[in-house]
């Protein structure tokens, strides 16, 4: 049976609450925490382990490349204080759209087919939601992200900064009129 959690709260992001989630006849004590400094080595483990060196080679790295991501609508899943996953958010422009590009989402090894990948995405949405953001873009899956309120965009409707595979790329609009936006360059925003 799986508990959603409480959302962080808006006065204290930090302040995100635990659960208990059984699995496999093991309970698992998951808190998921808004992303800070302190996390940044094992987060770069946990993507180095779910992408392998290849990851520095996706169009989606050269966005993350030009600027920072935007830590407040980052977050981490610790299982044991051990951190088993995570989500950034990096400020984008796509076409006039003022949105944010999730990625890279990973979990470790040990806690797939969880609900981990899925839950810290809709933490990361509804964090992007409260805060103003346009638009969440990724470059993924279908299948995994339409069930998580992702739909297609259009066509070679954005211009990426290398190839992307155009049926990969999807947004969750939180804004009117967004997919006649989505046209044009996606490029980190500088101005969020």
């Amino acid at each position: 049976m799986l508990l959603t959690p409480p959302l962080c709260g808006e006065a204290s992001p930090m302040s995100c609450l635990p659960f208990i989630f059984g699995h496999s006849m093991q309970k698992h004590e998951l808190v998921y925490l808004t992303e800070d400094a302190s996390h940044d080595a094992v987060i770069e483990l946990i993507n180095d382990e779910a992408f392998g060196p290849a990851r520095f080679t996706k169009a989606a790295q050269r966005i993350r490349e030009q600027g920072p991501h935007d830590r407040s609508l980052s977050f981490i899943c610790a299982d044991d204080g051990e951190t088993i996953g995570s989500v950034r958010m990096t400020p984008v422009l796509a076409g006039s759209v003022k949105g944010h590009m999730l990625g890279p989402l990973a979990v470790r090894p040990s806690h797939k087919s969880m609900g981990i990948g899925r839950e810290l995405v809709r933490i990361a949405i509804e964090a992007a939601r409260r805060k103003g953001s346009e638009g969440v873009i990724l470059i993924g899956d279908p299948p995994y992200y339409m069930p998580l309120g992702f739909e297609k965009v259009a066509y070679g409707a954005l211009t990426f900064p290398g190839p992307v595979d155009p049926g990969r790329v999807l947004v969750v609009p939180l804004a009117d009129d967004v997919h006649p936006r989505l046209k044009g360059v996606i490029a980190w925003d500088a101005h969020a």
